[in-house]
C-alpha cells in the first residue's frame, strides 16, 4: 500500500495575501484555522482531497523552490490564463527554463509555478 498526498504547505510571510491569490487562481475559498490559512476544492478539510495550507514563517524566500505547482488552464488557452494570473498578482519569471512549452510565473511572494498548455503537456 502507498501513501496519498493530502496537503501541500506553502511557507509565507503573509499567509492571508498568498492564500487570497491562490484562492482566486483556483476558485477555492481560503479559510482560517488558528495561525494557518487553508483551502480545498470542496471547502471541507476532512474530505480526503488535496488541501493547500499557508503557514506564516519569519524568514523571506531566498532560493528557487524545490517543489512547485503546475496549472493546466481550464476553459481557456495558456496565454489567456497567464494574462489572468498576472492580473491577479503573478509575475513572469525566468529561472533558466529555456525554450519550453510551459510558462513560469511567481505568486505574490515569489513562489514559482508553471502554466502548462493543457493537461497533456
Amino acid at each position: 500500500m502507498g501513501s496519498v498526498i493530502n496537503e501541500i504547505v506553502m511557507d509565507c510571510a503573509d499567509p492571508e495575501r498568498v492564500a487570497a491569490f491562490w484562492g482566486e487562481v483556483l476558485g477555492w475559498q481560503p479559510q482560517r484555522e488558528a495561525e494557518l490559512m487553508w483551502m480545498s476544492a470542496s471547502g471541507d478539510l476532512m474530505d480526503g482531497g488535496l488541501t493547500l495550507v499557508f503557514a506564516r514563517v519569519p524568514e523571506p524566500k531566498t532560493v528557487k523552490n524545490r517543489v512547485h505547482i503546475d496549472l493546466s488552464p481550464s476553459g481557456c488557452d495558456q496565454a489567456e490564463e497567464v494574462d489572468r494570473l498576472v492580473l491577479l498578482g503573478a509575475s513572469r519569471i525566468d529561472i533558466g527554463q529555456g525554450d519550453v512549452p510551459w510558462i513560469v510565473l511567481a505568486d505574490p511572494e515569489g513562489n514559482e509555478f508553471c502554466v502548462l498548455r493543457g493537461r497533456r503537456d
